[in-house]
């Protein structure tokens, strides 16, 4: 009796807990298995991934907005910069061509004079066209205005023709009350022409140094970055290089296919000023989707103050024929060379680019758009490899 009740005093421990046996080993695991409220809660794999890619966004994003930022304050010279390598990208080919029975550096030069002397000769046909049609321009739309007044005031619109009045008389009214804003206005779109010109001129002088070494300056240029990243960087420069000039040579060849079509049609339509209006086209082709539309709607309002509803009918037909024959014929085939864009992006591209910098920026949208998804497939290409 004694040595038991030694033993049960002898498995008590300090604290009034007893020690051994299965009561206490049936303890331990269930204090254990309590929750720690200190523990953190462990975070779901979904919400991770998604904050991983958005603190990536918003660093691309801010990168992006600080891009446009500099691009901004120096517009000037980022156009500059882009007019001498489409310049680079139209003449290296023949500049190479010339270089084989001159030296190099007359051989840039001859194609630079070729082509300044040709555009400038297109100007001025465009010019003595204009000259020479205006006095009679002027006359038969005077007559094209009434007839449409006469037809507006017809069936089925019957608009008041006190209201035609009105408004050509309010149209009068705000051209005398403003014409001071109007000078101030004419004034600072000489300074416009001023700053083109400014920029045709820089623009002129980087595609010199672009066409005579441009391979050399971008050489160069990689031999300046760490050993590790010189051959991706130079794939992605070759992959760019040759993306912007399959754009630019088809776009080039898009713009004067439909140049020659319209000027074509409007001439068999009798249409006045057939060259400028198609001279119009050509420009506006480079505004994909968008810039033809609206340079044939400009030939359509002239077809019907000159020539009437019936022409000027005809003229949309013809808008929407040659859009049918640029988006199924011509881009695919003229564009193949190059990056190959969804529609919805080049819109969305053209549109993005006219917000942030209007004409210029719809222009260069979609290049940069192409070389941007040429580069990303270049490095994706070589990272996989």
């Amino acid at each position: 009796m004694t040595r038991r009740l030694v033993t049960r005093s002898a498995r008590r421990l300090p604290g009034g807990r007893r020690g051994g046996g299965r009561a206490g080993a049936a303890r331990t695991p269930l204090a254990r298995s309590r929750p720690d409220p200190r523990r953190a809660v462990p975070v779901s794999p979904v919400l991770r991934t998604a904050a991983a890619y958005a603190w990536r966004l918003l660093v691309v994003g801010a990168a992006t907005y600080a891009v446009f930022v500099v691009l901004g304050r120096f517009h000037e010279i980022a156009l500059a910069v882009f007019l001498g390598l489409v310049a680079a990208a139209m003449l290296r080919p023949p500049a190479d061509l010339l270089a084989r029975v001159m030296p190099r550096g007359l051989a840039v030069a001859c194609a630079l004079i070729c082509s300044i002397v040709l555009v400038l000769g297109g100007l001025a046909l465009v010019g003595e066209a204009v000259a020479g049609e205006w006095p009679a321009l002027v006359r038969e739309f005077k007559v094209g205005l009434g007839r449409i007044q006469t037809w507006l005031e017809g069936p089925p619109l019957r608009l008041d023709t006190h209201v035609l009045g009105d408004a050509q008389s309010r149209i009068g009214d705000y051209l005398s009350s403003h014409r001071s804003t109007l000078l101030s206005t004419a004034l600072s779109g000489a300074g416009r022409v001023v700053a083109v010109f400014t920029v045709a001129a820089l623009g002129l002088f980087c595609s010199v140094f672009f066409i005579y070494s441009g391979d050399r300056q971008w050489s160069w240029f990689c031999g300046q970055l760490p050993e590790g990243a010189r051959e991706r960087v130079a794939a992605a420069g070759r992959a760019a290089w040759r993306t912007f000039t399959g754009y630019t040579h088809g776009i080039v060849l898009v713009a004067a296919t439909n140049a020659i079509l319209v000027g074509i049609a409007l001439f068999v339509l009798g249409v006045p000023l057939a060259v400028p209006l198609a001279l119009l086209e050509f420009v506006a082709a480079f505004v994909p989707l968008i810039g033809s539309p609206v340079a044939l709607g400009v030939a359509a309002v002239v077809a019907l103050a000159v020539k009437g509803p019936l022409v000027a009918c005809l003229v949309v037909a013809l808008i929407v024929v040659i859009g049918q024959i640029e988006g199924h014929l011509l881009h695919p085939l003229v564009m193949s060379w190059a990056v190959r864009l969804h529609p919805m992006v080049v819109a969305l591209s053209v549109v993005a680019g006219a917000i942030a910098a209007g004409i210029v920026g719809a222009v260069v949208a979609v290049p940069l758009v192409s070389v941007a998804w040429s580069v990303r497939q270049s490095l994706r290409v070589a990272r996989t490899g």
